[in-house]
């Protein structure tokens, strides 16, 4: 990649653009153009969401455009490439995205209020719409093994997970490379080493692994 590719940053569920902002500057330190997409995470379905992603990227670049998604975020973006094969998409990186499935959702449909909290993108979600993204997208995805927060009190989750995802559920056949580290779900977006990795594999196509 060239010195100033975008890069479009896709958050997670319950969450706003804003929360990937400490990322976004430590990827413009690295060189490269981060923009902010959000979208209502809880009522909007996957479908919609990529459509979403779309616009948001056709109007603001002519040029292959990097991606960036966190938990549901990463699926949105697999979903979009997925539905769109022609877009001029570079590499992506999945921070924590259940791309194999999820415990969580399963956990969560399971009551009337779980699915208002799951929302209606997470478990609408296939596997092997991602499958199809990694044959032809360079792919990446990083992992978290440290449990904290109300999600790691409410699910069952079995180990290694970050406290919303398992370690196995990112591990989506045909990924470029795949990390693990020791960080929390929401520490995937402010976690120093984390950026540095995600710079790497933007740049190389893989990370340190350092």
């Amino acid at each position: 990649p060239q010195t100033g590719d975008r890069v479009v940053l896709v958050h997670g569920l319950w969450m706003t653009g804003t929360v990937c902002a400490l990322l976004a500057r430590r990827l413009r330190a690295c060189g490269f153009q981060p923009l902010l997409f959000s979208y209502p995470s809880i009522r909007t379905a996957l479908e919609q969401a990529a459509q979403r992603l779309a616009r948001f990227v056709r109007e603001r670049a002519d040029t292959p455009v990097h991606f960036v998604g966190h938990s549901l975020g990463g699926l949105g973006v697999l979903e979009l490439l997925a539905r769109e094969p022609q877009l001029a998409a570079g590499r992506a990186v999945l921070l924590g995205s259940p791309s194999t499935s999820s415990l969580a959702a399963q956990q969560l449909t399971g009551s009337r209020v779980g699915r208002m909290l799951a929302g209606r993108a997470l478990p609408q979600w296939r596997a092997d719409r991602g499958v199809g993204v990694t044959t032809r997208v360079e792919v990446g995805a990083i992992a978290g093994t440290m449990r904290f927060g109300i999600a790691s009190l409410v699910l069952k989750l079995p180990r290694p997970n970050d406290g919303a995802v398992t370690v196995a559920e990112t591990q989506l056949p045909g990924l470029r490379d795949h990390l693990v580290l020791s960080v929390t779900h929401t520490g995937l977006l402010v976690s120093a080493r984390v950026a540095r990795e995600v710079c790497a594999f933007l740049q190389h196509g893989h990370f340190t692994h350092a």
